[in-house]
């Protein structure tokens, strides 16, 4: 009896866990960007992965920081980086602040740094962290149900924090990194420009 309830508690976990799939016909644009990228992926970026890529990415939910929701479905028609990150893990205070300045630097219209707090606290540790590091030009999001992470680790693309994704104007992910990255740096930013069509 008890091994049956613990395979129906598995099964209501695995459906509540946002939907990622293979995106034979969602991201038909994908596989291009993702070829004009992959000579980019070196320096200061070189462990970004594009194998197993695209993947269509529309469903993965989140909150914002006044508690409503948003996904990646919402922001359709822009580049996203998608930064999974917590204020106890070193690596990801570390990229904080060049995350910040990446966002500052390429963000607007067809980019968005969307960092998302992993924090059980959450929104209150993470806002407290952005106002500690004067991180003004990002916008507080988390993970309420801390499904992301299990997610795409089912998925292969997250081993470790932080975990990054690069996601197409489509809402296909393109490439994704286990760990951190100094992503203010110059080929940081000509990857993502390659990708929103701006060279």
């Amino acid at each position: 009896m008890k091994q049956w309830a613990s395979k129906v508690l598995l099964m209501m976990g695995m459906l509540m866990l946002p939907a990622v799939g293979w995106a034979a016909d969602a991201c038909p644009a994908s596989k291009a960007r993702i070829d004009s990228i992959d000579p980019l992926i070196k320096g200061a970026i070189a462990a970004l992965q594009i194998s197993g890529h695209p993947r269509d990415m529309s469903g993965l939910s989140f909150k914002r920081e006044d508690g409503s929701d948003v996904s990646v479905a919402d922001f359709e028609g822009k580049v996203l980086l998608l930064n999974l990150w917590a204020t106890w893990c070193a690596p990801c205070r570390h990229e904080m602040p060049d995350l910040n300045a990446l966002q500052a630097s390429v963000g607007g219209d067809d980019f968005e740094v969307v960092t998302i707090s992993l924090d059980r606290k959450a929104p209150a540790k993470a806002r407290e962290f952005f106002d500690a590091f004067k991180l003004n030009d990002l916008e507080l999001f988390y993970d309420e149900g801390m499904a992301l992470f299990p997610t795409l680790r089912k998925q292969g693309m997250a081993f470790g924090m932080p975990t990054t994704l690069i996601i197409d104007q489509d809402g296909c992910s393109l490439a994704h990194m286990s760990g951190s990255a100094p992503w203010a740096d110059e080929q940081a930013k000509l990857m993502i420009r390659d990708v929103i069509g701006k060279q």
